[in-house]
């Protein structure tokens, strides 16, 4: 039984750095990372700093991809709908 619930765990923690990793390399080819760092300013405010931002506040994931794709306070974007919310959940995860 300990060894069932062990590979669950290892096997969660190998999804969520899957994912993690997917979404890094989507803000990459992206652009996003030309203007952002996970943990610097750049041109940009860092992801750890825009996910700062807005923790605790529930309308964040929408409020942040309606200024995206509005271009407001950030050049348009040219991802894809879900894409750009896949990146606004990973930012705001960190």
């Amino acid at each position: 039984m300990k060894l069932i619930v062990m590979a669950a765990v290892v096997a969660a923690g190998v999804a969520v750095s899957g994912a993690a990793s997917a979404s890094e390399t989507l803000a990459k080819s992206s652009g996003c990372m030309t203007c952002h760092d996970m943990a610097t300013k750049k041109m940009g405010p860092s992801y750890k700093d825009i996910a700062a931002k807005y923790k605790g506040k529930a309308d964040a994931e929408k409020t942040i991809v309606a200024n995206l794709k509005a271009a407001k306070g950030h050049p348009a974007v040219k991802t894809s709908d879900a894409d750009t919310v896949t990146l606004v959940k990973w930012i705001l995860a960190m």
